[in-house]
């Protein structure tokens, strides 16, 4: 673990940021980097997980039924959840997060998205589709409906853990279509 002090970007009070950085081994992800900013003045509190290993780049396919709402699901920052029947897909971004939950929980990430939708979009059809996709959550829950659920990671840290899931390498293709999170700039695009 490695600590220092710095000044506070937000409240610019001096040395009294603390800045701690670790590293550690987690199940699923590896090794990953740990960083904590502090403010012991106005209370500003940041925090990010980056994996440090790459892995086989990977695609879990899993057919969601109610039997299977228990299945553990590790998604890391890198990684992409679909469910094609209902257009559902996220994407990771430049804050995308990690977690470990299970196909229940994942259901409901999508079931909360679509509810803000809900209040964000106030025209007819937005309305209309995504009261449909809330619909088709719950029958998929009760049983009633089967879907796909696709997770896709080009870094290799995810996994869906279920006796019945479809696991494959991701080929080149597919790889370049994905998002990853990160912000890369190659030689030529940086202006010196």
């Amino acid at each position: 673990m490695n600590k220092m002090k710095m000044d506070c970007p937000i409240c610019q009070e001096q040395n009294c940021m603390e800045y701690i950085t670790r590293s550690e081994e987690i199940p699923y992800f590896g090794e990953i980097l740990e960083t904590i900013l502090l403010c012991s003045s106005c209370g500003y509190r940041h925090s990010d997980v980056i994996c440090l290993d790459q892995k086989e780049p990977v695609k879990y396919t899993i057919t969601i039924d109610s039997n299977k709402l228990d299945a553990r699901v590790v998604k890391s920052q890198s990684a992409t959840l679909s469910i094609p029947e209902l257009g559902l897909k996220v994407e990771p971004g430049p804050k995308s997060i990690g977690y470990v939950s299970n196909v229940e929980g994942v259901l409901e990430r999508f079931e909360n998205a679509v509810k803000s939708a809900l209040k964000m979009f106030e025209e007819d059809q937005a309305q209309e589709n995504a009261k449909m996709i809330l619909k088709e959550i719950e029958k998929i829950r009760l049983g009633d409906r089967k879907v796909y659920l696709i997770l896709e990671d080009p870094l290799g840290h995810s996994v869906i853990n279920h006796h019945t899931v479809a696991k494959r390498r991701l080929k080149s293709e597919e790889i370049e279509q994905l998002k990853t999170g990160y912000t890369t700039l190659s030689p030529e695009e940086i202006d010196y």
